[in-house]
């Protein structure tokens, strides 16, 4: 069975170390925050948010409080908030430790695609870009299939690259696969989760050695 989208944030959450910096993108990322609440993590979103919180408890969001994504959020003691050149100085000033992102397809070689210019799934690049070349570490997490049912890991991205060779690992609903350069090394599986047929083919190296567990 394949993890939730609560699940891989849980799992994403147990990648970060206490101290870091770390900015959650849109989506799943999101939610990461729930998971981190007592940890000395300081979360960062790109909308000018030093000290996020998780999530409002039902019927105590502040519209005016929110993500990058808009949804509304709270903030733990010693938060600071700021205008957007700020929050992208810290992106670009190399002052993340770590950028959480959601995909659209990661790359064997690591490289990012996170958007589109065209179909349903537009929402515009944003600061990914930034994120992904100026955070110290990169984590993808998604699904690893889109709607469709086609693998949204691949050998090489078909979509517009936000960054080549960023991603270090992904966290997807099937386990935690590292990047190798030639292939996904698989660090975890979710409980039943089998390998095979296309997305076994990207598990296996360049020497022609199967790695899944």
């Amino acid at each position: 069975m394949t993890w939730s989208r609560e699940q891989i944030a849980a799992r994403a959450a147990a990648e970060l170390r206490d101290g870091q910096h770390v900015n959650l993108g849109i989506g799943i990322p999101t939610l990461i925050a729930d998971h981190v609440r007592d940890r000395p993590i300081v979360l960062h979103s790109e909308n000018g948010i030093l000290g996020l919180g998780g999530h409002p408890a039902p019927g105590r969001e502040d519209p005016d409080l929110i993500n990058a994504g808009k949804e509304t959020v709270t903030t733990v003691n010693g938060a600071s908030f700021f205008d957007s050149a700020t929050s992208f100085a810290m992106i670009r000033g190399g002052h993340i430790d770590v950028a959480v992102l959601g995909a659209m397809q990661v790359s064997v070689a690591g490289d990012l695609a996170n958007w589109t210019d065209g179909g349903s799934v537009v929402k515009g690049i944003g600061g990914a870009m930034d994120l992904a070349s100026g955070a110290e570490k990169v984590l993808a997490v998604m699904t690893h299939r889109t709607r469709d049912g086609n693998l949204k890991l691949v050998r090489r991205c078909g979509l517009p690259l936000t960054a080549r060779g960023c991603v270090t690992t992904v966290i997807a609903d099937i386990g935690v696969l590292d990047v190798r350069g030639d292939h996904f090394a698989v660090r975890e599986l979710a409980p039943g989760v089998s390998i095979d047929g296309e997305l076994a083919a990207l598990l296996r190296p360049a020497t022609g050695q199967f790695l899944p567990r």
